[in-house]
């Protein structure tokens, strides 16, 4: 994808957020929202909703709804505020600083809603983008090959104690006696990223993994196999072959997702750089200001 000012862009208006009580605090927007918290200066439901865009979607409901933690963020939204109302009365920075900062947060709020409309207006089609992966897939197949792979599972005790591997060795025993590989990761492995799919590390090449695991892994010989605990670096951990596929390709199904997440995200970007390559060209560089502006800092 093609590099532009505007290729860099966070989509997002956190920039803005820090400076919600600049930007809300004396307009009438923050006058129509409810007060909640009062005196010299003054914190709004619509300040706090402000400051919110600085937590992930997926947990700003979450924050929101806590009375406790809601305090807390009103509290310190009103001292910031009641600092910088502090400073502006001394005077500690110029008028046109401040009119230049809220400029560039403005300027990066409206961007960010531009940059998003972008996203939902050129977002592909289930069937366009599914045409598009599998073109790219086929256009490009070598992109895709790989070295003999292994699928394995394990179970991952940690320490480097008699006891840790001890523990180990009892839950070798118990596979042994037919207890169910996936449940026993889910319950003892403190990998928990793998923990919660049973152990399952997926498909890997020789070198991925750390050289004791690595050489276990590929030393296993059929599937359903399991390896006498194995020390790394991490702990103690225990292996099941799940499969093993030599050299080759990866099939298109393993990397649809990837590829539909590219096709899309190309499109978005494509659509933002011509679109911001217009707006660009409008403009006129002056690279003697530019000189002279570069030349005052040094000297200072």
């Amino acid at each position: 994808m093609t590099k532009t000012a505007f290729s860099s862009l966070p989509r997002t208006a956190l920039a803005l957020a820090l400076m919600a009580g600049c930007l809300l605090g004396a307009g009438a927007r923050a006058d129509e929202a409810q007060a909640l918290m009062d005196g010299p200066a003054r914190i709004t439901t619509s300040d706090v909703n402000a400051d919110a865009l600085r937590t992930p979607d997926a947990l700003r409901s979450q924050v929101l709804s806590d009375p406790k933690r809601v305090e807390q963020i009103v509290t310190s939204l009103y001292v910031r505020r009641a600092l910088a109302d502090e400073a502006q009365k001394q005077k500690l920075v110029k008028q046109a600083d401040l009119d230049a900062v809220m400029r560039l947060a403005r300027d990066k709020m409206l961007s960010d809603a531009w940059l998003q409309n972008m996203q939902t207006k050129h977002n592909l089609s289930d069937a366009l983008a599914e045409s598009q992966a599998r073109n790219a897939y086929n256009a490009k197949p070598d992109r895709f090959a790989h070295l003999e792979q292994v699928q394995v599972r394990h179970i991952l005790i940690a320490g480097d104690t008699p006891e840790s591997k001890a523990k180990a060795e009892q839950l070798l025993v118990q596979l042994k006696s037919g207890a169910d590989f996936a449940e026993l990761a889910k319950v003892n492995s403190i990998d928990k990223g793998s923990a919660a799919k049973g152990g399952d590390l997926g498909y890997f090449e020789r070198g991925r993994m750390v050289p004791e695991f690595d050489e276990a892994a590929f030393g296993l010989d059929k599937p359903g196999a399991l390896s006498a605990p194995v020390k790394t670096k991490f702990g103690y951990h225990i292996l099941k072959l799940e499969a093993r596929r030599p050299a080759g390709v990866q099939p298109y199904a393993e990397v649809r997702e990837q590829l539909v997440a590219e096709v899309r995200a190309k499109a978005v970007q494509d659509a933002i750089d011509k679109e911001a390559e217009k707006l660009r060209a409008k403009g006129t560089l002056k690279p003697d200001a530019i000189k002279a502006y570069s030349e005052s800092v040094k000297k200072h």
